[in-house]
């Protein structure tokens, strides 16, 4: 199970490669950590660059598969690395990552409709190159590098803080959380109630297929939770709290029109916690939300 060891270790290995992302007061005892300002716009880029570097990619490169964020963090670090980078994203990947994929420099290869889909011909794609293949959140390595944000927000705010609210697909950005403040701070998971994996696999007992639709889809369209995300989300307790669409594209909305910041809505969600009161902070409660990606088209905001 990962510790806050490897945390520390992955903080170690990608130091100066990865961005040191703001906190902003969002009001009494509220606080954003704005991790969408990461370098390819998500937290993802921590947890690849750690994968990638601890992985030694062969000259064949990388592969990966990704609704998107994974893709982008998988291209932005494999060129930073020169290492090549191989993309699968599902044909309903919005236009806005696509794009910004091959601008980075990966080949990109769209199949099918869900994330599912793409990992599986990724994974064929891995073991017909030798390349190493890359894993969007359930690995080892990509968790341990994703826990340093943690690290961060602990170092930001030095006075405590009693609540951390993340938005959870697949549970990468969960189970680097869970590793870094588990002994900190309570964790709670806000899924989207149309995809919601952590969610199904606390209820079942492991990880089980879920159906996956929704506005958040893109980035948080799971079919399964990761087993890493699984294990330590049981084992530390964690809290798992449902949002519907409505109130992900309000908080979206609201993130714009009240603080200026631009969000996707599956990173919307965590703030939908609070909007909908799915989450409800005992008075006094301080609450930290991790706003984790910004690939989105801004368009709709206005």
């Amino acid at each position: 199970m990962i510790d806050i060891s490897e945390v520390h270790e992955a903080a170690r290995r990608v130091a100066g490669r990865i961005r040191r992302t703001p906190v902003v007061q969002a009001g009494p005892d509220r606080w954003f950590k704005l991790e969408f300002t990461q370098h390819a716009g998500s937290f993802k880029t921590r947890g690849m660059f750690n994968q990638i570097l601890a992985g030694d990619p062969p000259a064949a490169g990388i592969v990966a598969a990704s609704g998107g964020n994974a893709g982008l963090a998988a291209a932005y670090a494999a060129r930073e690395l020169g290492v090549p980078a191989e993309v699968y994203v599902p044909v309903t990947a919005p236009a806005v990552k696509v794009a910004k994929l091959s601008k980075l420099g990966a080949r990109v290869v769209q199949v099918g409709q869900e994330y599912a889909e793409a990992y599986a011909a990724a994974t064929v794609r891995a073991d017909e190159t030798g390349a190493l293949f890359c894993h969007a959140y359930d690995d080892p390595a990509m968790v341990a590098g994703n826990g340093t944000l943690g690290l961060e927000l602990r170092e930001q705010l030095p006075d405590g803080f009693d609540t951390v609210l993340v938005a959870v697909g697949g549970g990468g950005l969960i189970a680097g959380v869970i590793a870094a403040l588990r002994d900190h701070a309570r964790i709670v998971a806000v899924e989207p109630v149309t995809s919601c994996a952590l969610h199904a696999a606390l209820a079942a007992g492991e990880p089980v297929d879920v159906p996956v639709s929704g506005v958040a889809a893109d980035s948080l369209g799971a079919r399964r939770a990761g087993r890493i995300a699984y294990e330590l989300a049981a084992d530390a307790g964690i809290t798992s709290v449902l949002v519907p669409d409505e109130a992900i594209v309000e908080a979206r909305r609201r993130l714009w029109d009240d603080y200026r910041i631009v969000v996707e809505h599956g990173t919307a969600a965590a703030q939908a916690a609070l909007i909908c009161g799915a989450y409800r902070p005992e008075p006094g409660e301080r609450v930290a939300v991790l706003l984790c990606g910004a690939n989105t088209d801004p368009a709709d905001l206005t």
